[in-house]
């Protein structure tokens, strides 16, 4: 959860570009945070759970036009975070990789494990995608999503 993620940047003391103590960074890594959940979250989690997790439940896929439905709800909030959050930048809060960039990038994920590749059609979040990657490492990166990637193998 955040407050578990904010409580142990503080308490741990992690490096300050997870969570900056600079005001102005810090407000929009709190500003992302409070947005994503109904968000990000919200649209990506309901994709994941309409195209995964409902037809392993049912036995039956989701209607075409449901499906489709819910995938344009996703792709307005993509379009969101890269206008209002993303914008020019490197990161959300500008040239270091914050916390928020990992919750966003960990809640993108879960369409990606559905089988929708939201970052093919957007280079400029494609690019993003790669540099908070790095940040965190290529190898524990995929190895912290291999279960979420590898869903489809239910």
């Amino acid at each position: 959860s955040i407050a578990i993620l904010l409580y142990l940047a503080r308490k741990f003391k992690t490096p300050d570009h997870w969570y900056p103590s600079d005001l102005q960074k810090r407000a929009r890594v709190d500003e992302y945070l409070s947005w994503q959940h109904v968000n990000i979250r919200g649209k990506g989690s309901k994709l994941f759970l309409m195209k995964v997790l409902l037809p392993l439940l049912t036995g039956q896929p989701l209607p075409p036009e449901k499906l489709e439905s819910v995938t344009e709800e996703l792709n307005v909030v993509l379009k969101q975070f890269e206008e209002k959050f993303l914008q020019d930048k490197p990161f959300i809060a500008g040239s270091e990789v914050s916390l928020a960039d990992l919750v966003a990038l960990v809640e993108l994920m879960q369409p990606v494990g559905a089988g929708y590749n939201l970052f093919e059609e957007r280079p400029k979040l494609a690019e993003w995608r790669r540099r908070v990657e790095e940040a965190v490492g290529k190898q524990l990166f995929q190895e912290a999503h291999e279960g979420i990637l590898n869903v489809k193998n239910l």
